[in-house]
């Protein structure tokens, strides 16, 4: 695969504004954290303060973790999450290695018609896609949730990962196909380790609509035994009185897994993001 080259101070600058950018993204996150573990007065009181041995309180988490099946709630996001970026990942790689490797007619046309899913909403046809789970028998199931999400998410993937397959050597795949390599062998060994980057882009890209989404969780998955942790927590939001410890502590347990995994990508996320942007 090609690399760009950089001057090391435009590379330092890049950086440096990427760090920038994850601390603006962070502060919010930290505000959140800081404020679960205090009393409802201190939050209300001094919401930028950190907490002290007498604001000091896990009254949220217990509640949280004492009313109804947040655990559980938890394991179904896990679930619908991972199973969806793993049909994300699959199915748009494998997508965008027949379009960026074999030329054929239509091949631009099929691209662009899997672009548009980027444009145009998928929540524009709920009304029909709960229709289609209905007559499926897929209603408060995972896999109902799961064939959403990779529906919502195999444009971005087909998109980002065409442009990236595209600048692996084409000689390096004729090299391994005259070793004897199977196509399916080229790809799951020479070609998505080549990507890797632009994989990890697009999990946490993806991943992250998918763990936050409140929409269809609520319209076709709303059971006790398929609720998701996004949408268990509005049980502690009234139409009159807010459990705001409770809320805080509910959005610090759905924060972790996102930020566990950008941590853990976060290299391959910045190469993903940064590869041939300088020159």
């Amino acid at each position: 695969m090609k690399t760009a080259r950089s001057s090391p101070l435009t590379t330092g600058l890049l950086h440096l504004g990427l760090l920038a950018y994850t601390a603006l993204c962070l502060a919010p996150l930290l505000l959140v954290l800081i404020n679960s573990v205090k009393s409802r007065a201190a939050v209300f009181r001094e919401p930028m303060a950190l907490p002290t041995p007498q604001t000091f309180d896990l009254a949220g988490f217990t509640l949280v973790l004492a009313k109804g099946d947040f655990l559980g709630y938890f394991a179904n996001s896990l679930i619908v999450t991972c199973g969806s970026l793993f049909c994300v990942l699959l199915f748009g790689a494998m997508a965008a290695f027949a379009l960026s490797e074999y030329r054929f007619r239509g091949n631009a046309l099929l691209g662009f018609y899997l672009a548009i899913g980027i444009m145009i909403p998928i929540r524009l046809g709920t009304i029909g896609i709960l229709n289609m789970m209905v007559a499926t028998n897929l209603v408060n199931t995972h896999i109902g949730l799961i064939l959403v999400y990779t529906a919502q998410g195999l444009p971005l993937s087909v998109f980002i990962l065409t442009e990236f397959m595209r600048q692996v050597s084409g000689d390096l795949k004729s090299a391994a196909r005259i070793d004897g390599l199977s196509e399916y062998a080229i790809f799951f060994k020479l070609v998505l380790p080549l990507v890797r980057p632009a994989i990890a882009t697009v999990a946490v890209f993806s991943m992250i609509p998918i763990w936050n989404d409140l929409w269809f969780p609520l319209i076709l998955a709303p059971s006790e035994a398929t609720k998701t942790v996004t949408l268990g927590a509005q049980a502690f939001i009234g139409q009159y009185v807010t459990n705001w410890n409770a809320v805080l502590a509910a959005l610090t347990l759905a924060i972790l897994p996102v930020l566990v995994l950008y941590l853990g990508f976060s290299r391959q996320l910045i190469r993903g993001i940064t590869a041939g942007a300088v020159k």
